[in-house]
């Protein structure tokens, strides 16, 4: 914070596609997507136009005791498109309530199914599943989650990729634990972090062996980022619970959805002196605002084929990334989709290296967020060829620029 008092912000006044435009009207392009959630740009028309439409019915309407239709009709969507066995859909407002309320509706249905000594958590070494309280105590990153421990519940820690270790824990410890939580394919936040192939399907194997559920945390994997609709869909793997956010709405409004099973439902399903509720709300869920704007973002998926230029945008990058390695900090590059991480070696964490060279990238005119000396590549799923072109020179460059200085 210090910092951040010594130096003036960059204030962000509009938006126009890939690109976003400040206070002195400065054009950017948005190299990381608002933070992980803009899929078809800035200002898109037909997101713009359902959210005008919705404001001539209703802005807000309770879930509690009501319904709305936009929020039925979106939940109506998502099952469509999700991974098999997904059937029903609890909403909230962002990524970490997400994975609250996934969390807490494991442990109430392995309570009220008879496994009362299911109360713990397996979670993944380097996790990121938000900054909630029960979010935080499932993650693994000490930078964001050392100070809070005395707030925590006490989680399993196993390393991503090591089904051995995952299995002696099941084998040990599998009637106590109620659930899985992992982030598939791709660990977002510990620096875009890749899982081996095959890993993510031994997971769900074991956890299926084991009576464990396992729930996905999808918030920055899903809605196309990867090349699929969802990261597990490329493991064919159907979890438990699934937690959906950030290009949920396109990246317009903040909602965000747990998708569970059937199965999981039936066990909340009771007399009311039977407390079989699930005791979650949120004032905001469900808000058919938001649910127009996710509405029209998946429409916008069938109707410009957005996977189709995702996978042409992903092969290019694959290419044009190699070029990195020509650079003598750069060690290791990874990407899974369009997350790209660009691991910088050899600088000590004083240094800022990363920081520097997203402010070097602003100059020359993208906005990049490095995490530590890992420098994030996160562009719109809308953006052109042309502009993922410029996008990656200007990376290139500022690479280059900061590391020889």
């Amino acid at each position: 914070m210090k910092d951040w008092q010594a130096h003036d912000q960059l204030i962000i006044e509009r938006g126009d596609g890939a690109y976003l435009f400040d206070t002195d009207g400065n054009k950017y392009l948005d190299g990381v997507s608002s933070l992980w959630v803009t899929v078809h740009g800035h200002r898109n028309k037909a997101i713009n136009d359902a959210i005008k439409a919705q404001l001539d019915k209703v802005a807000h309407s309770t879930l509690l005791g009501l319904g709305n239709v936009p929020a039925i009709e979106l939940a109506r969507e998502l099952i469509k498109i999700a991974p098999k066995g997904l059937s029903k859909v609890f909403y909230s407002d962002d990524g970490s309530t997400a994975v609250e309320i996934a969390l807490k509706i494991a442990f109430q249905y392995q309570q009220q199914t008879g496994q009362k000594l299911k109360t713990k958590f397996i979670t993944l070494v380097n996790a990121y599943h938000g900054d909630t309280v029960g979010a935080v105590s499932v993650g693994g990153i000490d930078l964001f989650h050392k100070i809070y421990k005395p707030l925590l519940f006490k989680s399993f820690k196993v390393t991503p990729g090591n089904i051995p270790q995952l299995e002696t824990l099941l084998k040990k410890r599998h009637r106590e634990i109620s659930a899985m939580v992992v982030e598939p394919l791709v660990q977002g936040a510990a620096g875009m972090l890749l899982m081996p192939p095959g890993y993510l399907k031994a997971v769900r194997r074991l956890c299926t062996r084991y009576n464990v559920l396992l729930i996905v945390d999808e918030v920055a994997t899903g809605f196309g980022r990867t090349g699929q609709m969802f990261a597990c869909e490329h493991a064919k793997v159907s979890p438990d619970l699934m937690c959906v956010a950030k290009g949920l709405t396109g990246g317009y409004l903040p909602v965000a959805a747990t998708l569970t099973t059937d199965r999981i439902f039936q066990a909340f399903l009771g007399e009311p002196a039977e407390n079989k509720t699930f005791f979650h709300g949120h004032t905001f869920t469900g808000n058919p605002l938001g649910c127009a704007a996710a509405l029209a973002s998946l429409r916008l998926f069938a109707k410009d084929r957005v996977l189709d230029q995702v996978n042409r945008s992903i092969k290019y990058l694959e290419n044009a990334l190699l070029d990195f390695y020509k650079l003598d900090h750069v060690v290791e590059i990874r990407q899974l989709g369009l997350m790209v991480g660009i691991e910088l070696g050899g600088y000590a964490a004083n240094q800022r290296i990363g920081h520097r060279v997203t402010l070097e990238a602003r100059r020359r005119g993208a906005i990049l967020r490095p995490l530590g000396d890992v420098i994030i590549l996160m562009p719109p799923l809308s953006i052109t060829r042309p502009e993922l072109e410029r996008l990656v020179k200007i990376t290139y460059d500022s690479i280059q620029a900061v590391t020889r200085a």
